[in-house]
C-alpha cells in the first residue's frame, strides 16, 4: 500500500489529537442516552451538533414516529431523534458512516462512576467508552484531522447517528434506511478492534408473554388463579422448545472462540416478574423470552412457532387470559461483504496493525440494526469498532483504550482519504 506524505502527517496528528478526544469522550459519555428509556437523544443531538459544526458538515434531524416505536408497558419514552451529519461532497461516492448513541443502562458493580470518563490502569471507563460513543469519537478525530490537512476524500462522508440499537422494536436507522435517507455502502461501527470480515449475524426478537390470573390472600384463597404456578407449564414448555431450537446449526461462519462450533439458534427465558408479598396470591405474571434466529430461518415461522408454544401449553389452563407483545426485533444480516472490503482491511491493517493474512470471515449469533438496512435494498456493509473480549460491554466497568481510539480513527481517516491507496505495492 500507499500512503502520500500529507495523509501520514494527518494520521500522526490523530496521535498528538489526545486531549480533544479526552474532552470530547467525556463530554459524550456524561450525556445520558441509556435505553431504556432513551430520552436523552435530543441531549446529544445538541452535543453533536456543536461538536461536528467545526467539520463543516451538513447537519438534520429526523424522528421516527412515535406510533412505530411506543410500546404498551411505558418503558421508553421521549423523542428518538437521529442525526445526520453530510459532507456532500461533489462527484464523490457517499459512505455512510453508522453509530448507535444508546446505550445499556449502568447496571450493578461498578468501581467507577458510569456516566463519567474515568481514566485508570491505563483504559477510559464508562458506560459507552466501547459500545459505542467511543467510536463516535474516533470518527470525529479522523475528520478533523482531514480538515486540518486539507485532504482531498475518495468518499463522502455522511454520519448516521441513530436510536434503539440496544433492542429498541423500531431502530432509528431502520426508519431512516426505510425513508430512502442511507446512502452509498455503510461503515458500521457496532463491531471489534478484530481483523474481522463481517459474515453476517443473527435476528433477534424480545417477546413478553402476560398471564392475567386473580389475586386474594394466601391465607383464604377462595377464587384465587396464581399466575405464577399456572405459568409453570409454559415455562416447561418453553425449556423443551429451546432444547429443540439451539440443536438448528446455521451456515454462517462461526467466530474463532467457537473453535469450529457451528452457530445455533438460541431461546433464553431472559426474565421473570410477578407477585409481591406471601401473604397474596399472585394475579399476574410476566415473562420476557428472547429468541435469536438464524438467516436461514424465516421471521414469519418463528413467530408461528412461538405463538403455537405458546397457545398449547396454556389451552386448559384456568387463567383469564394470555396475551403476548414483541418489544423489540431486529432483522438478520447475510452475506454483507462487498468490493470496498479488501480497502477497509487494507485500513484497519494500517490502524491496527494486522497483517493481512489475520483476517477471517464470521457471523454471529448476536444481533445488529443493520438487518433492516440489508432489507431496505443496501448491501455492502463493512464492520469495525471497539470491542474486544474483555472490555466488558454490557458489564460493569466498561472501557476501551485510547491505543485502540487512535488506532480506529486513523483506520476511518486511511479509508476515506484519496491519499491512500491499498493496492499501489
Amino acid at each position: 500500500m500507499t500512503v502520500t506524505t500529507p495523509l501520514q502527517d494527518a494520521l500522526a496528528a490523530i496521535a498528538e489529537d489526545q486531549a480533544q478526544i479526552l474532552e470530547d469522550m467525556q463530554a459524550m459519555l456524561r450525556t445520558d442516552t441509556c435505553f431504556p428509556p432513551g430520552n436523552g437523544y435530543g441531549a446529544f443531538a445538541d452535543l453533536m451538533e456543536q461538536l461536528i459544526a467545526p467539520l463543516g458538515l451538513e447537519c438534520k434531524r429526523v424522528s421516527v414516529p412515535e406510533a412505530l416505536w411506543r410500546t404498551s408497558d411505558g418503558s421508553v419514552y421521549g423523542e428518538r431523534i437521529n442525526l445526520m451529519a453530510e459532507a456532500n461532497l461533489p462527484g464523490k461516492d457517499v459512505c455512510s458512516l453508522y453509530f448507535h448513541t444508546d446505550t445499556v443502562p449502568p447496571g450493578d458493580g461498578w468501581t467507577h462512576e458510569p456516566l463519567e470518563l474515568t481514566i485508570a490502569e491505563g483504559k477510559l471507563f464508562g458506560r459507552g467508552a466501547a459500545d459505542m460513543k467511543g467510536t463516535v469519537v474516533a470518527a470525529l478525530a479522523a475528520l478533523r484531522a482531514a480538515k486540518a490537512a486539507n485532504l482531498p476524500l475518495r468518499f463522502s462522508p455522511s454520519l448516521l447517528l441513530c436510536t434503539d440499537e440496544e433492542g429498541g422494536l423500531y431502530p432509528g436507522i431502520r426508519y431512516l434506511a426505510e425513508q430512502g435517507l442511507v446512502q452509498g455502502h455503510i461503515l458500521s461501527f457496532n463491531g471489534g478492534a478484530t481483523p474481522r470480515i463481517w459474515g453476517g449475524c443473527f435476528g433477534s426478537i424480545d417477546l413478553v408473554i402476560r398471564i392475567t390470573g386473580r389475586s386474594a390472600h394466601s391465607g383464604d384463597p377462595v377464587g384465587a388463579i396464581n399466575a405464577i404456578e399456572h405459568s409453570l407449564p409454559l415455562m416447561n414448555a418453553l425449556y423443551a422448545l429451546k432444547t429443540e431450537v439451539e440443536q438448528r446449526e446455521s451456515a454462517m461462519p462461526s467466530p474463532p472462540h467457537f473453535e469450529g462450533k457451528p452457530l445455533t439458534s438460541r431461546l433464553t427465558l431472559a426474565a421473570a416478574h410477578g407477585g409481591s408479598k406471601g401473604s397474596t396470591v399472585p394475579g399476574a405474571f410476566e415473562l420476557l423470552i428472547n429468541r435469536r434466529y438464524a438467516p436461514e430461518e424465516a421471521f414469519e415461522d418463528v413467530m408461528a412457532e412461538l405463538l403455537s408454544c405458546i397457545e398449547s401449553a396454556m389451552k386448559d389452563s384456568p387463567v383469564l387470559e394470555v396475551s403476548h407483545e414483541m418489544i423489540g426485533h431486529l432483522a438478520p444480516v447475510s452475506d454483507p461483504v462487498g468490493p470496498n472490503q479488501p480497502r477497509w482491511q487494507a485500513a484497519q491493517s494500517l490502524g491496527f496493525g494486522y497483517a493481512p493474512e489475520d483476517f477471517r470471515v464470521w457471523g454471529s449469533s448476536t444481533s445488529s440494526d443493520m438487518g433492516w438496512v440489508q432489507q431496505a435494498g443496501i448491501e455492502e456493509m463493512l464492520l469495525g469498532g471497539l470491542a474486544r473480549p474483555d472490555n466488558r460491554i454490557h458489564a460493569s466497568d466498561e472501557y476501551t483504550t485510547m491505543e485502540d481510539v487512535v488506532a480506529l480513527a486513523q483506520s476511518i481517516l486511511a479509508y476515506l482519504a484519496e491519499g491512500f491507496d491499498p493496492a499501489a505495492a
